[in-house]
């Protein structure tokens, strides 16, 4: 069976519906060939489309929220993909409203802390952007996945991390 994921891009009305018929095979729109798609550096990407070469340039990524930001041919698009349980829970309006409490945030990636956005005794709500992950030469914004109290900062910026390491504590 196919997988399939929703792109939202720039917020339009109507996403793009994205399949792959294999765990291993590439990301196709509904119905269409694979894209010539070939990585030229870190966040660097040729693209050739109906005969045409683009320069892709990830300009940011958001693993959390599931948004990138893209640069093609001088235009910009922000790309926001959910999969079919996201979009099930989000039609079904499951998850939406619930407070959740967190209270701890590890490294979801090894990387470099570039920033870190909060202090000791901050509250925090769902989404609120904590600290700057560099990652395969991006910079990533770690978000709060719910609420809670900043209770312990154990990052240090400019110091490296391995995934799964505890970056803050919360009460």
């Amino acid at each position: 069976m196919a997988a399939k994921l929703l792109a939202n891009v720039n917020a339009e009305a109507q996403p793009l519906e994205l399949e792959r018929p294999a765990p291993n095979a590439p990301w196709t729109l509904a119905g269409q060939h694979a894209p010539d798609l070939v990585r030229t550096a870190p966040g660097t990407y040729s693209l050739v489309h109906q005969g045409r070469s683009y320069k892709v340039l990830v300009v940011k990524h958001d693993a959390e929220a599931r948004t990138t930001q893209l640069r093609v041919g001088g235009h910009s698009y922000t790309v926001r993909m959910e999969d079919e349980r996201a979009m099930l829970m989000k039609q079904l309006g499951i998850g939406q409203g619930a407070k959740s409490v967190v209270r701890e945030l590890k490294a979801p990636m090894p990387g470099l802390v570039l920033k870190v956005l909060v202090k000791e005794g901050d509250a925090v709500k769902k989404n609120d952007p904590l600290l700057v992950l560099e990652a395969m030469k991006m910079e990533n914004v770690i978000k709060s996945a719910g609420e809670g109290v900043v209770k312990k900062i154990h990052a240090v910026e400019r110091n490296a991390v391995e995934k799964g390491q505890l970056l803050i504590g919360f009460e």
